[in-house]
């Protein structure tokens, strides 16, 4: 395993994949990392479907998309993760829901775990709610807040990774002034 902060500072979105399975081992290591994550009152109302059946990661693929087949890439990753949450499990305080809030810190963990163990993932957010809730069965009453793919990294990029970079300006990265203030907003 790789230390904390080397995987916190080469953490990178991956969207080229071998087909490799992830071993069991790592897919556990992965899901307690997911698990032991802080959550609103220790609720924990996180869900996962993990998705290895070939025939419905090609299903998400082609049909889960926002706009289109936005996320065809995902077809060629060994494990696509589905974080889900539901609601009732969570809380409001000052009229925020952390049902979103929860699942977004266990699904990072699950993610930085992964990617200490050598596995990539790419956070989406471009899908239909309603397409992935009807693919895989989910109930009406629980939310899909983002899903992954998940896999060894190729070597080589594919073009669309290249242009998708590019687009959603993975490198870039607002100045530490412009967000981080000391004692008081803008100081």
């Amino acid at each position: 395993m790789i230390q904390c902060e080397e995987v916190i500072f080469t953490r990178k979105s991956v969207r080229d994949f071998k087909p490799d399975p992830i071993p069991d081992d790592v897919l556990e290591k992965m899901i307690q990392a997911a698990r032991l994550a802080p959550s609103f009152q220790n609720r924990q109302c996180w869900r996962y479907i993990l998705v290895r059946d070939k025939k419905i990661i090609k299903d998400l693929a082609l049909n889960s998309g926002l706009i289109g087949k936005v996320n065809f890439f995902i077809k060629d990753a060994p494990l696509i993760v589905i974080a889900c949450a539901d609601p009732a499990k969570s809380g409001t305080m000052n009229k925020q829901d952390y049902y979103l809030i929860d699942v977004a810190i266990s699904f990072q963990q699950m993610m930085l775990m992964a990617w200490s163990l050598g596995i990539g993932s790419c956070w989406l957010a471009a899908f239909s709610e309603s397409k992935v809730k009807s693919i895989l069965n989910i109930p009406s009453g629980i939310r899909v807040v983002g899903l992954s793919p998940f896999g060894f990294p190729k070597t080589k990029t594919k073009l669309y990774t290249k242009a998708v970079k590019v687009f959603a300006g993975s490198k870039k990265r607002i100045p530490e002034k412009n967000n981080f203030f000391h004692d008081r907003w803008n100081s």
